[in-house]
């Protein structure tokens, strides 16, 4: 059983010359970790935009095939119907965040939802604590770090309950650290609560760990589409794509004639192939 279905799906913005997705068709499971990635301009962020509903009812343009997200179908349903099922997480938190104060913020989703006040305060705690940031909740967003700040972005479509969260790069403003600390809370609400989860990322560094698919995009189409370990094996075709140094590392040294059990993905994969390689 699928939660995200799409088919031979193609869209072209108003005006545009070319599409800018074109005949995608995949299937993702419930609770997966997939890492969506490719060059600028190679349709991710439209695929995201399609995902909630954006596409087509918000950006005009020409939509065929057919995408189906939780079983509903995008061209059948309101952004607004679908805010429940799918939630996107932008790549600026500072385009999400609007109110005076974090809890604000959070609040307005539940809301909109015509929620009663109980379950609009049960739902907002909830994020907050999920996201570590209930000490920052009567902060003003303007005051918060580019990481607790995407923390409350990411809070703010928690507390709306969805089974599908969609993340456009959303290290992309953050140093190291704070990308480290958004991918470990993305990670946990995969795996603690078990929702799907679409990651943009470019950081392919940090992201590979959490991940259990990857899937590479190239002007609107899918190129690449497997396990870390099935992709980045493909190196020669990953072309435009930040491939964790780790794996160039590895394949530098068995080209010159070191021998590995597997090539690893992440930076403890790596330790222990070395610890395994200078035990012999």
């Amino acid at each position: 059983m699928s939660i995200i279905r799409a088919s031979n799906l193609t869209f072209t913005y108003a005006g545009a010359p070319r599409s800018s997705v074109e005949d995608v068709s995949l299937e993702v499971s419930p609770g997966e970790f997939v890492v969506l990635t490719g060059p600028s301009g190679c349709g991710k962020t439209t695929v995201c935009r399609c995902l909630n509903g954006l596409i087509p009812n918000f950006y005009s343009g020409d939509f065929t095939g057919e995408l189906v997200v939780d079983g509903m179908n995008v061209k059948e349903h309101t952004t607004a119907e679908l805010s429940s099922h799918v939630g996107l997480v932008f790549q600026n938190p500072e385009n999400q965040l609007f109110s005076l104060s974090i809890e604000r913020d959070v609040a307005f989703g539940p809301e909109n939802l015509g929620l009663s006040r109980e379950e609009t305060r049960r739902r907002v705690d909830w994020a907050l604590e999920v996201t570590g940031i209930t000490d920052l909740k009567d902060r003003p967003p303007y005051e918060l770090s580019g990481g607790q700040q995407q923390r409350a972005a990411i809070a703010a479509v928690l507390a709306m309950q969805p089974k599908i969260i969609v993340l456009d790069e959303p290290t992309s403003f953050l140093d190291p650290k704070s990308a480290l600390e958004i991918l470990k809370v993305i990670s946990d609400l995969n795996k603690k609560l078990g929702i799907t989860i679409i990651l943009v990322e470019h950081r392919l560094d940090l992201a590979s760990k959490h991940a259990n698919r990857v899937i590479v995009m190239d002007s609107g189409k899918i190129v690449l589409d497997g396990t870390p370990k099935q992709v980045y094996g493909e190196q020669a075709r990953l072309i435009g794509i930040g491939v964790p140094r780790v794996i160039t590392l590895f394949n530098l040294l068995q080209k010159g004639g070191l021998e590995f059990s597997q090539t690893p993905t992440t930076v403890e994969e790596a330790a222990q192939e070395l610890r395994k390689m200078l035990s012999r």
